[in-house]
């Protein structure tokens, strides 16, 4: 009986394994790359402005783990998770990798990307690839609610970097 609940396990995280979608937002900012990190990393002001990560904290570096606390647009309810930073390149991307109880059930690898654009102007390129077992029952929640999340965040990001008074704010 053990073997065949172990087996089913490892189907189930096979299978899980395959089931994969991923969330893209692009937004052009006309600010410094170092004035759009300094707003992403500064945890202690997100109540401030961010729509949808309304409270995030912990220490950054690679391996530190988070806690996030996300509420997106006409969701009942938020959630809080605790995501590890995989990946940190100043001025460039900020990358973590959120997982639900265990690795295969519901995986997300949350990213922002910097990249130069013209002239003082970026494009700051923000996402998420999930994948697991449980996706299919998330994935419409993923690309309504969440989605919307992540625009109406990247649309606040701008705002605050392009005001020229973000730090004051």
């Amino acid at each position: 009986m053990f073997l065949l609940i172990a087996l089913l396990l490892v189907v189930l995280i096979v299978y899980g394994s395959r089931q994969k979608m991923e969330l893209h937002s692009e937004i052009e900012i006309a600010a410094p790359a170092e004035i759009v990190w300094e707003i992403l990393l500064d945890f202690e002001k997100y109540p401030d402005w961010n729509p949808f990560i309304r409270k995030i904290s912990g220490e950054v570096r690679v391996g530190s783990v988070l806690e996030v606390y996300i509420h997106p647009p006409d969701a009942k309810k938020g959630m809080t998770f605790n995501p590890t930073i995989i990946n940190i390149e100043t001025d460039r991307e900020f990358r973590w990798l959120g997982r639900m109880l265990m690795p295969g059930l519901f995986d997300g690898e949350h990213f922002f990307i910097i990249k130069p654009s013209t002239e003082g102007k970026l494009n700051l390129v923000h996402g998420e690839k999930f994948k697991g077992l449980m996706l299919f029952m998330l994935r419409k929640s993923l690309e309504g609610d969440t989605h919307r999340g992540f625009i109406e965040m990247n649309q606040a990001l701008k705002a605050r970097a392009e005001s020229g008074r973000w730090d004051a704010l």
